[in-house]
């Protein structure tokens, strides 16, 4: 039994109305501390945040004396082939030097830890960020993106407002005996009460961006694993 709660600094977009809600669901041995950032390009709902909202709110972070950061924002680590090392780098210095990462290297690195290596790929993505994130998947963790589903969402609050019936429905729709797994990215897309029922359906695993943030933050810090949230959590696998 867990006995010490793990504290962790979440960094999400000032749009998301979606993590928050997500994460109560830990149960008390977890606990996370939330800032949010503005977007660098406002046109664009899905570009990365702005550097310096990163630097500052990590730092505050840091003052709660977190054990790690997790930005927690998939989408912006599709804009730069470097991104996810430079963010990091900038949130662990920030934050007193604690182990700090993406939800999108958290996503990839999940499904190398299970086994997958030939995915669908479900986004509610504009039609521009799902294929920015098929490129991401496939060059930066070596995954072969068997298919792409998107449900073009125009701005974070659509996403925050689509339906998880979606996901499951275009898993039926793109599935077949070679795919692995089903990838839903995306922080702001209710998943985490939908990913055990979905596995159970199609048996095969689902890792979704919130999902996988978590998994990243129990393996670092020696978290028990969490039931209800689908395999990944519930095994606690390592990459």
């Amino acid at each position: 039994m867990q006995t010490r709660t793990q504290h962790f600094g979440v960094l999400i977009p000032s749009t998301n109305i979606t993590v928050e809600t997500e994460l109560s669901r830990l149960p008390s041995g977890y606990q996370a501390h939330y800032a949010r950032l503005y977007s660098s390009t406002p046109g664009n709902p899905f570009s990365p945040s702005r550097d310096e909202d990163i630097d500052y709110q990590s730092r505050l972070l840091g003052t709660a004396r977190v054990e790690m950061v997790i930005l927690m924002q998939t989408s912006a680590s599709l804009f730069a082939d470097d991104y996810d090392d430079t963010v990091s780098r900038r949130m662990s210095a920030a934050a007193n030097g604690v182990p700090a990462t993406t939800s999108a290297d958290a996503v990839g690195r999940a499904l190398r830890a299970l086994g997958a290596r030939r995915i669908a790929l479900v986004s509610p993505y504009s039609a521009d960020a799902s294929a920015r994130a098929k490129r991401y998947f496939s060059l930066k963790h070596g995954l072969e993106v068997m298919a792409v589903e998107g449900f073009a969402a125009t701005d974070s609050y659509a996403i925050g407002n689509l339906s998880p019936a979606m996901a499951r429905d275009a898993f039926a729709r793109v599935d077949r005996p070679e795919i692995d797994a089903f990838v839903v990215p995306g922080a702001n897309f209710p998943t985490m009460a939908s990913i055990a029922g979905w596995e159970r359906e199609f048996n095969k695993p689902v890792v979704t961006s919130t999902q996988a943030a978590l998994w990243a933050m129990a393996r670092q810090l020696g978290g028990e694993p969490l039931a209800g949230f689908g395999r990944l959590l519930e095994q606690l696998p390592g990459d």
